[in-house]
């Protein structure tokens, strides 16, 4: 039952984090989808696929938080490459301050300290 539990509250979490990830991934330069996913791959935890990666992508374009642009590649086909828009900079910045301020809040449960 434990497992159960902790499974599905990882699986939620890893869903939740998923956007902010991106988001922060592509917030300095353009990146292409499979460059952002092998990027993304290395967070421990954070356990993703192709097919989680890309529905988020297309999503995040529909909300006008990210800009694709397609070029050429040296290594094989063309790339579609994404960057933050304006409003997905303030987005990701607003998304920062609210996860750093759950984080600071939820460290402090945990060492104990009161409010």
């Amino acid at each position: 039952m434990n497992a159960k539990f902790f499974d599905n509250w990882t699986n939620q979490l890893r869903k939740g984090m998923l956007e902010l990830c991106i988001l922060n991934d592509i917030r300095s330069r353009k990146m292409y989808g499979y460059e952002i996913i092998r990027k993304l791959r290395k967070i421990e935890g954070l356990i993703i696929n192709e097919g989680t990666i890309y529905p988020i992508l297309s999503r995040l374009k529909r909300q006008a938080l990210v800009k694709t642009s397609i070029q050429e590649s040296p290594e094989g086909p063309a790339r579609k490459y994404y960057e933050l828009t304006k409003q997905g900079e303030e987005m990701v910045r607003q998304m920062n301050a609210y996860w750093q301020a759950i984080k600071s809040g939820t460290d402090s449960i945990k060492k104990g300290k009161k409010s």
